[in-house]
């Protein structure tokens, strides 16, 4: 079986057995993707550590995109491997990362996959660790309430894919004649942005891609996250945060 769920940041209650009974009954062989945002792979920090061994008692196997929260320069340092016809990096045997770009064959589904997004809380800026006067300017922004992050600790460029990695998702898209069963990202094609958002969401480069992904491949599903909220768009489009729902 294959279900999918929204966000995580790090935290995987909803995975506990008072909240995913269904999750008991599931094996190795079965998948729960995760829509971005994984979060696990944050600070390097023993923590973390025992997140993710507790992570690999879970009975199923977890897949995830990544989003915008995530520490790309750890999450780069787990070696790629192929899986199901894709680029992957194994976290824990039963905790994969779906890399961008990619289409995969699971269970006699083919999935494309596109993380990264453009994060919302940056409006007031990126601080860099190393500026002068960083620790007062960091704690009057936190009192204030204002919406940054810190370069190489909360935020990294890399929450955006690079020109390689289009070009990668656009030559994978092209050798399955662009048709996939399903696709699975965390940010949304420009004209679902649209909708969610009623032009409160500003478009990129991401979204205007996967505008042309929303236009030229032929699918049957498009799950997504980032919006933190669950809600469905339409026939083809879910939008997912809290809930864990069978795939279609």
């Amino acid at each position: 079986m294959i279900h999918i769920t929204g966000d995580t940041h790090g935290k995987f209650h909803k995975f506990w057995t008072n909240e995913f009974p269904e999750g008991q009954a599931l094996s190795r062989n079965d998948y729960v993707i995760i829509c971005g945002d994984f979060g696990a792979v944050w600070d390097g920090e023993a923590y973390q550590e025992l997140l993710l061994d507790s992570l690999a008692e879970i009975p199923f196997t977890i897949l995830f995109v990544d989003g915008n929260h995530e520490n790309f320069e750890l999450l780069e340092k787990y070696p790629v491997t192929k899986w199901h016809g894709g680029k992957v990096q194994k976290i824990r045997p039963n905790v994969i990362h779906l890399m961008r770009g990619q289409v995969y064959t699971i269970d006699g589904s083919t999935f494309f996959t596109m993380g990264g997004a453009k994060s919302h809380d940056i409006q007031d800026g990126i601080l860099e660790p190393d500026e002068p006067g960083f620790d007062e300017k960091f704690w009057r922004m936190r009192r204030m309430r204002m919406l940054f992050r810190v370069n190489h600790y909360s935020w990294w460029k890399e929450e955006m894919p690079s020109e390689k990695e289009y070009e990668e998702a656009r030559q994978n898209l092209r050798k399955a004649n662009y048709k996939v069963d399903y696709i699975i990202t965390h940010c949304a094609p420009n004209d679902i942005v649209d909708i969610i958002g009623g032009g409160m969401y500003e478009t990129d480069p991401l979204t205007d891609f996967l505008e042309e992904v929303r236009t030229t491949v032929d699918f049957k599903h498009w799950y997504f996250g980032h919006y933190h909220d669950d809600r469905q768009i339409g026939q083809k489009f879910s939008l997912l945060y809290d809930e864990i729902i069978p795939l279609e």
